[in-house]
């Protein structure tokens, strides 16, 4: 659950990073928000992925990333997690001959003592703490629409239920910051919109602050309180939605002439 007694919840400040000599991400500063969600926007290659693989620490890079006041800067990956940061991936990485609800389980490994995977092998739950997570994970899955699909082998299943069990697995990992990397892809605009608002309403229940990075623009404008823009490895300009939208830079870069006819 995220610090109340923040106001931010994620400073990133002169963050860079280079690619055998290709910068792509140069001098990127910016804060969000506690609470709820925020987004990451721009053209392709304007190095969004990037971005939350140096805030996750996937990536090396320079300048500093704060997690409600604490640097993770010199921190890595597994460190970052356990400290509260999950995140999903453009492609969802899951275990394709587990089920759905045994992929769930692998986000909780932080929060169960023990062998993780053999807990997950060893049917059913010996112990108290594995049957509560076991509950938490289906619990999810109901939330999520997946409630008749939790046995059901994840390779086996669509391309959006797959994305749909990896918001779930990064969700029973309790955390403070949720990274989502293009979480509608696949989905329909009605499925979009659905899953959005079950993360928004997770988020409003539990103080966690959501970014994410999606292309469907007015999604974005209508579910984030904070808008982060980039463009060619550079912030462009970050603010409130409607300020952004309204942005002649940003109009120019990425959402074009037309966007002023769609209502923010």
């Amino acid at each position: 659950m995220a610090d109340p007694t923040h106001d931010t919840a994620l400073r990133v400040d002169s963050l860079g990073v280079s690619f055998q000599g290709v910068t792509a991400l140069q001098g990127v500063s910016f804060s969000v928000p506690a609470g709820g969600v925020s987004a990451v926007i721009g053209p392709n290659g304007a190095g969004k992925t990037t971005l939350f693989n140096c805030i996750s620490g996937v990536a090396r890079h320079l300048g500093t990333v704060e997690l409600e006041g604490r640097d993770l800067s010199r921190l890595h990956a597994d460190r970052r997690a356990a400290l509260g940061i999950a995140r999903t991936f453009q492609t969802p990485l899951l275990i394709p001959e587990l089920s759905a609800l045994d992929n769930v389980l692998l986000g909780a490994h932080g929060r169960m003592k023990g062998g993780l995977l053999s807990s997950i092998l060893r049917p059913p739950p010996v112990t108290r703490a594995e049957r509560a997570m076991r509950a938490r994970a289906s619990e999810l899955l109901k939330r999520l629409g997946l409630h008749h699909s939790q046995d059901h082998r994840v390779d086996s299943l669509p391309h959006g239920d797959r994305r749909r069990v990896e918001v779930a697995r990064a969700l029973i990992a309790e955390p403070r910051l949720l990274l989502l990397d293009e979480p509608a892809a696949g989905l329909g605009a009605d499925e979009a919109s659905e899953l959005l608002a079950d993360i928004e309403e997770f988020a409003a229940h539990t103080g966690m602050t959501c970014v994410l990075v999606e292309h469907d623009v007015g999604l974005v404008m209508r579910v984030s309180r904070h808008v982060v823009v980039l463009d060619a490895g550079r912030l462009l300009v970050a603010g409130p939605p409607a300020e952004v939208a309204a942005d002649e830079r940003v109009i120019a870069a990425y959402l074009g002439d037309d966007w002023s006819e769609v209502e923010v």
